[in-house]
């Protein structure tokens, strides 16, 4: 049997769209390994949202060569789209697919390499024709490009959306990705359904700009009904939202996590800076008292919600007092997580073509100890108020750093290890939260 290989790198958009390649070549009869052993095929999924993503990837590329001497090596994902010159100057890889092309990559591969495709081995191997069969199904079915499991997690990543067009200046993503693109609204259910029923019991609505789904669609449809759709799928599950800009936070969407029984009570929501003119700067439109009211009103109406946010340190232009502004606003919002990137100049963008490679290095590195300082301390701020409560946790499975406790998350993202019963993994435990510990939180498990 062929043997395939898969690696990843980025957001969760670029996880689903690895889903959906790897049940293609399954769907065919290639059989996926995860150990040391050589693949035939070897596909990389690449990301380039900044220049650390760029060497990741291509460091990733020239690792599965090395380890993979005789394997057919395809590239995608985002790198691919600007960068492919890279990529070709690397000896060894053997197809560079498109984003706009990444699920035809069987297409690609048989076109370029026919003995790898079961249909010409049918003679030689009549144990094939399944597999020939199953690839001419997939041609003539558009439901192949969806999902019904995801590997390694009790989390799925759905993605419904992809693109954008909000052009920060700082980001390459509008120019990789291109416009915004929903998916059809029973294509989404089709796949949540299958998701559901294979046993997953947390389905993370995905997109480049979530909030963006439905306003290129005729007629338009909007987030939240695509939400209150799933929710009448039958099963245990939740619903999260993946990351959702500011502006796209509107009262319907609060509403309906107010009332909904399903869906987390929590937001990522970037922030990127807390000063007024770096937003402008950015592209970013709104203000820091339009994002400082917004979650104000989130926490009025949603008492338990976690918010978790995205900041950029070292802007062009960013000055000590701008950095503090952001300072301010993280300490007054208090948020459960900080992601925190240093700005990285990305060829093509608005902000490299105004400041080239302007950085200031020393400047960027105090500013991220400082603010990771703070970030830790709101962190620990927001755990505590949740302390002594019963809270209900999707168990993923043992610790790796203490393997006697189960780890998972509560509805509102906070991170609970506790001791609890044999095979609780992908199972709902009511749990008592006990203690704070930087990076999570312990819990004693309540039973019934």
């Amino acid at each position: 049997m062929p043997t395939v290989k898969f690696f990843t790198l980025g957001c969760k958009v670029n996880q689903y769209d690895t889903q959906v390649i790897r049940e293609q070549f399954q769907a065919v009869g290639y059989q996926e390994i995860d150990n040391g052993s050589p693949a035939d095929i070897c596909v990389i999924n690449t990301c380039t949202v900044t220049k650390r993503a760029d060497m990741d990837s291509l460091n990733i590329i020239r690792k599965a060569i090395r380890h993979n001497p005789k394997s057919k090596v395809i590239v995608t994902g985002c790198l691919t789209e600007l960068d492919s010159d890279k990529i070709k100057e690397i000896k060894g890889v053997n197809l560079i697919i498109k984003n706009n092309n990444k699920y035809k990559i069987l297409e690609s591969l048989f076109l370029k390499f026919p003995s790898l495709n079961p249909q010409t081995q049918e003679r030689a191997n009549p144990q094939t024709r399944k597999c020939a069969n199953s690839l001419t199904r997939q041609r003539a079915n558009p439901q192949i490009n969806t999902i019904s499991y995801f590997k390694g997690h009790t989390r799925a990543f759905l993605k419904i959306q992809d693109g954008c067009d909000n052009f920060c200046s700082y980001c390459k993503v509008p120019l990789v990705r291109g416009l915004p693109l929903s998916k059809p609204l029973p294509e989404i259910l089709y796949e949540a359904d299958k998701i559901i029923k294979s046993g997953v019991k947390e389905i993370v609505l995905s997109g480049i700009c979530l909030g963006k789904y439905g306003k290129d669609l005729s007629p338009k449809i909007s987030l939240v009904e695509v939400i209150r759709k799933i929710e009448k799928i039958e099963g245990l599950f939740r619903i999260r939202l993946s990351s959702i800009e500011a502006l796209d936070v509107n009262d319907e969407l609060i509403g309906e996590m107010v009332l909904s029984k399903k869906i987390c009570r929590h937001l990522h929501i970037p922030l990127q800076s807390g000063d007024n003119s770096i937003l402008r700067e950015m592209n970013r439109d709104y203000s820091a008292d339009y994002f400082l009211d917004l979650i104000c009103r989130l926490r009025n109406r949603i008492p338990d919600i976690a918010i978790t946010t995205d900041v950029i340190v070292g802007f062009p232009g960013e000055t000590d007092e701008g950095f503090m502004n952001t300072i301010r606003l993280i300490q007054a919002i208090t948020p459960l997580k900080v992601h925190i990137f240093a700005y990285s100049p990305r060829p093509q963008t608005p902000a490299f073509k105004k400041y080239g490679y302007l950085r200031d290095e020393m400047a960027i590195k105090e500013r991220l100890a400082y603010i990771k300082k703070i970030a830790n301390e709101c962190a620990a701020d927001s755990k505590r108020r949740f302390l002594n409560k019963e809270m209900e946790v999707l168990v993923e499975g043992r610790n790796k750093d203490k393997p006697d406790f189960w780890e998972g998350y509560t509805d509102n993202y906070i991170e609970v290890l506790f001791k609890g019963n044999l095979g609780l993994k992908n199972q709902f435990v009511n749990v008592k939260l006990t203690n704070a510990i930087q990076g999570y939180v312990i819990g004693k498990q309540i039973i019934s």
